[in-house]
């Protein structure tokens, strides 16, 4: 109890601990509701393969002294759109054209990092640093969740529909490419974003786990994307108190957090839980 009063007092007097907070929650929201989209697209490699495209640009982008952000969103659209480009226009399947792309630019990152000579900003970059977000990191996190959210809640049913029969949406008019491409670079501006929260490894997790979690509460693709934000949430603050009290890095507090919530509800969910399928079981015996 004690340790939560601190961490609470701490909060109201540093002024880091309060951007960290609000840039955790903000990421946690972003990263269920993008992430709920993309585990039921079935694409849970392409937050993986996005997420290790930008290194090359935020590589490029210290080097030239410019905004991370700009450079590592760059490098993540361009990196959809080929594997887009790949998988849409040859025989190759879609997991075969993530895995070419995203290893190439993963390892071109690996390159540029070197030769900048920045292993302590690469660790960052991998593990992330909540700790020193600014209040233009803020600023940028805040437009991007506007973003995220304002896309979701104009195009909901022509997302919904292309999210679950893609041919049926197709033979109803919809441009599926559109909103494929969409997503693609909401995906990437919110990895972007998470870089300096989770980092670029961890970040999949995130954009995963909590949409994950959701999927074992609902079969209602509205209330999945409450829950997901929820839990994105809950793990972010909950994370972020864990690091500050025991010392831990935040990145992997945050997504240990979000571990255990899954954890608990692939137990107790209602609808996918193993206590429901264990009792359904001993009911039929």
């Amino acid at each position: 109890m004690k340790s939560i009063i601190d961490f609470m007092a701490a909060l109201g007097e540093y002024q880091f601990l309060q951007n960290a907070l609000c840039a955790a929650v903000m990421i946690g929201i972003m990263s269920g509701l993008i992430g709920s989209f993309i585990i039921l697209r079935g694409m849970s490699l392409m937050g993986d393969a996005i997420s290790h495209s930008v290194l090359p640009g935020v590589a490029v982008a210290y080097m030239l002294g410019i905004n991370l952000v700009l450079g590592a969103s760059v490098f993540g659209i361009v990196a959809a759109l080929l594997i887009g480009v790949v998988a849409k226009r040859s025989q190759l399947k879609n997991d075969t054209a993530i895995g070419i792309v995203f290893s190439a630019f993963f390892a071109l990152g690996f390159i540029l990092i070197s030769m900048a000579e920045s292993s302590t900003n690469l660790h960052h970059i991998l593990f992330g640093n909540v700790l020193a977000v600014s209040d233009s990191d803020l600023i940028t996190t805040a437009i991007i969740l506007g973003l995220v959210i304002s896309f979701i809640i104009i195009f909901f049913k022509e997302l919904l529909v292309t999210s679950f029969d893609d041919t049926f949406a197709k033979t109803y008019g919809l441009w599926t490419d559109w909103f494929y491409y969409g997503l693609m670079l909401l995906l990437t501006l919110v990895t972007v974003t998470a870089l300096q929260t989770v980092g670029i490894i961890l970040i999949v997790a995130m954009l995963i786990t909590p949409a994950a979690t959701a999927f074992l509460w609902t079969n209602r693709l509205s209330i999945m994307l409450i829950f997901a934000a929820s839990f994105g949430t809950v793990s972010s603050i909950l994370g972020l108190y864990l690091s500050y009290t025991f010392n831990w890095a935040s990145g992997p507090a945050i997504v240990l957090v979000s571990a255990v919530i899954f954890s608990v509800s692939f137990i107790i969910a209602p609808k996918q839980g193993l206590l429901k399928k264990y009792s359904a079981v001993e009911s039929v015996s």
